[in-house]
């Protein structure tokens, strides 16, 4: 048992593990986010567009059950957008990473210069060949 519990905690505490749960905490809290501005923002803006349409009270009745489309709507237009800002974000993360890298070969194409101690052995070098 205490083989697994040590195994247990060293599993849990690895940085992919914390940065995972930090990641899932920002995302829960983005994603609230995303809602409010989804509902009181951009859903009420389609909807004039449409003819004043209110996405939320869209319904569809069947007997006693209520069938509610419009809330489904609202959250494909969630997802979308958390889709678009999600691409937007690894987007810049590789173009900011392609131009690390196209400047790390640039500087890897340039030799280094010689130290000044090389400098001074080569001086050494060449004046004992004379």
């Amino acid at each position: 048992m205490k083989g697994f519990v040590a195994e247990f905690k060293a599993f849990a505490m690895k940085g992919n593990v914390i940065d995972l749960a930090v990641a899932v905490v920002i995302g829960a809290a983005f994603g609230k986010i995303v809602s409010s501005l989804v509902a009181n923002i951009i859903t009420p803006i389609i909807g004039l567009i449409m003819g004043g349409i209110d996405f939320s009270g869209m319904a569809y009745m069947v007997g006693d059950a209520e069938i509610t489309y419009g809330v489904f709507i609202q959250s494909v237009i969630d997802f979308l957008i958390v889709a678009l800002v999600i691409f937007m974000v690894v987007k810049g993360i590789n173009k900011a990473k392609d131009a690390l890298d196209k400047e790390e070969e640039v500087k890897e194409e340039k030799p280094a210069e010689p130290s000044e101690e090389v400098k001074l052995l080569r001086e050494i070098r060449d004046s004992v060949k004379k």
